[in-house]
């Protein structure tokens, strides 16, 4: 069993930043229950293509963007606007550990389904907001999406292509890492209020923004700016404070280095066959390689075209430097020690017999990551889950079906 067996948790979360702290919390074996709209759940349903492809190529409702997001957690559907959805997403919060939400600040309040109401009636309760500007100051009220926080928060200014080089700009990265690391934060926190409350016997409620989280991940770069108050600049894949750190044309491709001291410097100069450089008094200690970048890489660059990639990656593995190929995400998961890793899953799923995933990372030695289920269809789970949880017969989930508390579950 995962190490947060038993934890209930009540995902009322949608897209990308909610819903992968609550998969996360899934693989380590909580119990997410994901509350969605009848009509069309998740926004994320929507996002494609590509979607999910059955036996015959056709494409079905399931989006890749939802897929990615939702293994491990079951569907319910309720509409919170009628009166009757409501007070069951609310005998729902009473009775779980931890809940998610990332509404509009205040946009829980109508349903009864805010802190301010639920934490008197359940003082135990976790109850974590993401949101784009956090709960409070000038912009609270904003909504917030990833491109608009990678921009506003810095990020952007230091990806791309260096100011006076073709394709100069700024640019996001491939991935949302703004919704994904504010996720991360949520999972982290939650993790650490269960702590806490097993002390105190007491939950609390976690403010998180996604702005917030954008400039505490400038890590290294935003260290940078406090010191000097000079902002970063974009250096393409290069490395503001230790360089050879970038990628090189080969004589077939580009191959990665990723030079970190003396010593793997030292290796690079023996295998490119230019061990003198080692001894340059501009390249002999990293502060003076970065403060002569531009000659060092003149230096370099026409040794590195010499050869192929894949013997780079030899030559420079078997010198102890840091180095790799350029891979596309295919050819990322056909690596030997990804395969090797388990990356790659498949899990059962009732439109086309199985479904692909990205495995968790973690690897625990006693309470493994649990994969329980694929990602849920809408509302696949909400006549289990409300006779399971709240001991609803057939007949009362008949009537509450009828009355329109939530919606048929879309096949």
């Amino acid at each position: 069993m995962g190490p947060l067996a038993g934890i209930r948790v009540l995902d009322l979360t949608r897209v990308l930043a909610g819903p992968w702290a609550s998969q996360l919390l899934a693989d380590y074996g909580a119990d997410v229950v994901k509350v969605e709209e009848p009509t069309g759940g998740d926004d994320s349903r929507k996002w494609g293509p590509p979607w999910l492809t059955d036996a015959g190529g056709a494409a079905t409702s399931e989006s890749a963007y939802f897929l990615c997001a939702n293994r491990g957690k079951r569907s319910v559907t309720l509409d919170l606007a009628h009166p009757q959805g409501a007070a069951l997403a609310r005998r729902l919060a009473l009775g779980s550990d931890v809940l998610l939400e990332n509404f509009k600040v205040g946009g829980l309040a109508r349903f009864g389904l805010d802190y301010a109401t639920l934490a008197p009636l359940h003082p135990a309760l976790i109850y974590c907001s993401i949101t784009g500007f956090g709960q409070d100051g000038p912009d609270a009220a904003r909504p917030g999406y990833d491109a608009m926080i990678q921009a506003m928060g810095g990020l952007m200014s230091i990806t791309g292509v260096p100011e006076g080089e073709p394709g100069a700009g700024p640019q996001k990265v491939g991935v949302a890492v703004s919704d994904l690391m504010a996720g991360m934060y949520a999972a982290t926190a939650v993790l650490a209020a269960l702590v806490e409350r097993a002390r105190s016997g007491r939950g609390q409620h976690i403010d998180l923004a996604l702005l917030d989280t954008q400039l505490s991940w400038l890590a290294n770069q935003g260290m940078n700016y406090l010191l000097t108050g000079r902002a970063p600049q974009r250096l393409g894949s290069a490395h503001p404070s230790i360089t050879p750190y970038q990628p090189f044309a080969s004589a077939d491709g580009f191959v990665m280095v990723a030079v970190g001291n003396d010593r793997q410097f030292a290796g690079l100069c023996r295998a490119a066959g230019c061990p003198a450089l080692a001894a340059d008094s501009r390249f002999a200690s990293s502060a003076a390689r970065v403060e002569h970048r531009a000659a060092l890489t003149e230096e370099l660059a026409p040794l590195l075209r010499l050869r192929s990639t894949q013997d780079w990656v030899r030559e420079l593995g078997a010198a102890g430097v840091p180095c790799g190929p350029i891979n596309d995400i295919a050819q990322a998961f056909a690596e030997p020690q990804v395969r090797h890793r388990q990356m790659q899953l498949t899990l059962p799923h009732p439109l086309t017999g199985t479904v692909p995933q990205v495995a968790n990372p973690t690897r625990f030695s006693r309470t493994p990551v649990e994969y329980r289920r694929a990602p849920p269809l809408l509302g696949e789970h909400t006549d289990e889950v409300l006779g399971e949880r709240l001991g609803l017969a057939a007949g009362e989930l008949a009537a509450l079906r009828a009355a329109g508390a939530f919606g048929t579950p879309r096949r």
